[in-house]
């Protein structure tokens, strides 16, 4: 019996494992294949241990982004502030500009980048571009030394969360522009806390594919931050929506005063 059922076995773990190969590669569907997703399907058609070569591709991933946040302490006590958070910008892919230059400081292609930054040790920080990087709230500590940040962009980081939002408090007092636009971890209930930055001027919060009711959350935005310009391009903001998205809200604060009217004692 036990021989009879070897060979089903194998069978449902061969297709459990095709499953797993295809999903991740079903995520990239509108590009073309990459080498390694190749590789994986090659694999998947010839051996059941792809499962695990798949987590310990994720595994890696997660390295990566821990290693690339670390808090650059020891860079700090070389070189100064300034300099350790110019290095954490640089070797994470990003770029910045000192105050009091007009010109940007970026890594190549390649991710080389000159260390002329280390002559201007007492210079800080005034912008930073942190596009497309894997920036997450613990590297945030690495900027949070710089009070004169004035612009900040996280346009595309896959990493940059609510709970990253709720951290931006360091640069309450300096912060003017605020880029988070095409961000797929952000929700409508991280938004809210960007209310601590009392000097924001523009914020960017386009293509926000979380973000459920964004002609309401966009009203919200200009009701927190009155003095800021905000820019939401690519989304559906007829009337009909908006109206909807208002009646909906004003249903939902009905039904919760008449339950509260319920339970509560009565007067």
């Amino acid at each position: 019996m036990a021989t009879l059922l070897l060979p089903l076995h194998r069978c449902c773990q061969r297709s459990a494992l095709l499953l797993v190969a295809r999903r991740q590669m079903s995520s990239s569907s509108s590009s073309p294949s990459s080498l390694l997703s190749r590789l994986l399907t090659f694999l998947a058609n010839r051996f059941y241990d792809v499962e695990f070569l798949l987590i310990r591709k994720e595994k890696m991933h997660k390295n990566k982004i821990r290693r690339k946040n670390v808090y650059f302490a020891f860079a700090q006590s070389l070189y100064g502030t300034n300099s350790a958070s110019a290095y954490f910008i640089l070797s994470s892919g990003g770029g910045f500009r000192f105050v009091g230059h007009s010109d940007w400081v970026r890594a190549n292609k390649k991710g080389k980048f000159s260390w002329d930054f280390l002559k201007h040790k007492e210079s800080t920080i005034e912008e930073v571009d942190m596009s497309r990087t894997i920036i997450n709230h613990r590297g945030l500590s690495n900027l949070a030394t710089q009070p004169t940040l004035r612009t900040l962009k996280l346009q595309g980081c896959p990493e940059v969360d609510d709970w990253f939002l709720a951290r931006l408090h360091f640069f309450q007092d300096s912060l003017e522009e605020l880029d988070i636009s095409e961000c797929p971890r952000v929700t409508a209930g991280g938004l809210p806390s960007l209310k601590n930055l009392k000097r924001l001027k523009r914020l960017n919060v386009s293509s926000l594919p979380r973000l459920s009711n964004p002609a309401l959350m966009v009203i919200l935005l200009e009701e927190m931050l009155p003095q800021c310009q905000i820019t939401a391009d690519n989304y559906n903001f007829s009337l009909g929506q908006v109206e909807g998205e208002c009646a909906e809200v004003e249903l939902r604060q009905r039904s919760s005063i008449e339950g509260g009217t319920r339970v509560g004692p009565e007067p």
